[in-house]
């Protein structure tokens, strides 16, 4: 009876901890819902946003992202994609996209790391970096590309995560 009671434990704490590791690997520190830091954010040529938020939820091996927010001249924008970390293109949905992308492609540089390339009619016209700090607090967007008008711009978004 107590070798029974004893391998019923085992069998449960094998469960238990597979189901933790398996949970984790669909984790990752990008995940969650961020609010833009209005004032440590950066754009030249401004102005910054009055709001964004960004919502980063797994799906399948990827990822999907959703933003929305108010320019600095009061517009209204939401745009979303959903894309795996594989370089491939992917479509960007809604309106107000970075320098008006219409795809995306993720590569992952590190867990805490993913290089976007966006692109508009298959041109380049944004490459971001965002880097999810240590503690898991806030994340960094940097990016720079060329806007419609053939302007360099450079952006500087600093999220803070929401709990």
């Amino acid at each position: 009876m107590k070798r029974i009671l004893v391998s019923g434990c085992v069998v449960v704490m094998a469960v238990l901890v597979s189901s933790v590791l398996l949970a984790q690997s669909n984790s990752r520190p990008s995940y969650g819902t961020w609010k833009m830091n209005a004032a440590a954010t950066k754009f030249n040529p401004g102005p910054v946003p009055k709001s964004l938020t960004q919502t980063e939820t797994a799906e399948g091996d990827g990822v999907k992202v959703s933003v929305e927010g108010t320019n600095g001249d009061g517009t209204q924008f939401a745009w979303s994609y959903t894309a795996n970390y594989d370089g491939k293109d992917n479509p960007i949905s809604g309106t107000g996209a970075p320098n008006g992308a219409d795809t995306v492609a993720l590569i992952m540089k590190a867990d805490n790391s993913v290089q976007q390339t966006f692109k508009k009619d298959g041109k380049m016209v944004m490459l971001a970096r965002t880097v999810v700090a240590q503690d898991g607090a806030s994340k960094t967007i940097r990016a720079k590309g060329t806007d419609a008008d053939g302007h360099k711009v450079f952006r500087s978004i600093i999220l803070d995560k929401q709990q």
